[in-house]
């Protein structure tokens, strides 16, 4: 007998993912650089240097135990430290190894962390706009989501919308800053008000409320903004990262989970972490990525392309009559349609061979991602396609 569930969700598949494979069959018909796919937020970059030597040097060390070897459940101690060490540096926090788990990237980390603080039949509360694999892994822990509507005048949080969601079934808010589709940086004015009402709700429910804040575009905000650390305004806070964006490292799948020292459970969660790796077969990532990723914590890729890009798209798209609230980092933008019809939008752009994604899929069904993660060359080419998009709906 096979399971029903995971037939239904095949009628359901990720429309980001069914763009990009569209995109792909189209790059055979006229050719890859005459197709301006914004669908898939793959890094453009390239990895740094330190890091592939790092890899190249571990690989060659002749120390195949350790660096081939199994990883400990909750990841290799030394590369634990390394990454308490750099957040303590950065952030201020208290972070020892022990408040760490190692993770398969942020996916990885979210599955762990819901698990860990969310009973099967719990609500988990988020913000549109919002990353749509948070259904399924809200789902898959057997807890239920609850989308708190965009503010879509800056997209930060709508606090009156939010304090009637949250309730006594409410076991953890999740939030994504810099945000996957809208590229919003979170304000501290915006972080300070939702730890007040989060510790005003523990008190009020008589349990934890627990903010897991996923943060794998942490790195990429853009110069004239700052990125506020979630954890330094909530106690009860898990961060969920991943090096994937970066570092340009998505294929490793290499993140992990941090619990703010303060926290009550800072030290259970991680051991917790290790036997939800049990149930779910997550058993930690590879352990030569480990060791060669804690070689490069205070690096990045050269990030500064996805900001060229920015200042490239943005002006114009707002010239051509859309209107978007600026990007404050990440590589995505997340312009109103014109018709408010995400879908039927995009399906137009296909005819300029531009490849866009509803933000229906985000909770926004009035908004359309763009993911300008792509040579800034084609960048430039694909203004053209946007200016005669533009002019159907702007003549």
């Amino acid at each position: 007998m096979i399971v029903k569930k995971y037939v239904d969700m095949l009628g359901k598949k990720s429309a980001i993912r069914e763009l990009f494979d569209y995109g792909a069959k189209r790059a055979q018909e006229i050719g890859r650089e005459n197709v301006f796919d914004y669908s898939l937020g793959n890094p453009s970059v390239a990895v740094p240097r330190d890091f592939n030597e790092t890899l190249a040097k571990l690989a060659l060390s002749g120390d195949d135990l350790a660096v081939h070897g199994y990883s400990p459940s909750l990841g290799i101690f030394s590369v634990r430290q390394a990454i308490a060490d750099s957040l303590r540096r950065r952030f201020s926090l208290d972070y020892e190894a022990e408040n760490i788990f190692m993770t398969t990237g942020a996916a990885g980390a979210l599955a762990h962390a819901i698990r860990a603080v969310a009973e099967p039949g719990s609500e988990i509360v988020t913000f549109a706009p919002y990353f749509p694999e948070y259904g399924p892994y809200v789902e898959g822990a057997g807890c239920v989501l609850r989308v708190v509507p965009a503010k879509q005048e800056d997209f930060q949080i709508d606090f009156d919308a939010f304090e009637r969601i949250i309730s006594q079934k409410t076991a953890a808010i999740l939030i994504n800053t810099p945000n996957n589709p809208s590229g919003v940086v979170y304000s501290v004015e915006t972080l300070v008000q939702l730890a007040n009402i989060l510790e005003i709700k523990q008190r009020e429910y008589g349990h934890p409320v627990f903010l897991i804040s996923d943060e794998p575009y942490r790195e990429i905000v853009f110069s004239n903004q700052r990125c506020p650390y979630p954890a330094r305004f909530y106690e009860n806070t898990i961060t969920c990262y991943s090096f994937s964006k970066s570092l340009s490292l998505p294929g490793e799948r290499i993140g992990y989970i941090a619990v703010n020292p303060s926290c009550q459970y800072a030290k259970l969660i991680p051991q917790m972490c290790g036997q939800i790796s049990r149930e779910i077969g997550h058993n930690c990532p590879p352990s030569i990525i480990q060791l060669a990723v804690a070689q490069v914590l205070d690096q990045t890729a050269d990030l500064s392309v996805y900001e060229k890009n920015k200042n490239i798209l943005y002006p114009a798209l707002i010239q051509m009559g859309f209107s978007c609230v600026e990007p404050g980092g990440t590589f995505y933008m997340f312009p109103c349609v014109p018709n408010g019809k995400a879908e039927e939008f995009s399906e137009k752009a296909k005819e300029f061979d531009l490849l866009l994604v509803p933000g229906t899929t985000f909770g926004c069904p009035g908004n359309f991602r763009i993911s300008y993660c792509i040579d800034t060359d084609k960048v430039y080419r694909s203004l053209d396609a946007f200016r005669k998009l533009a002019n159907v709906y702007f003549p």
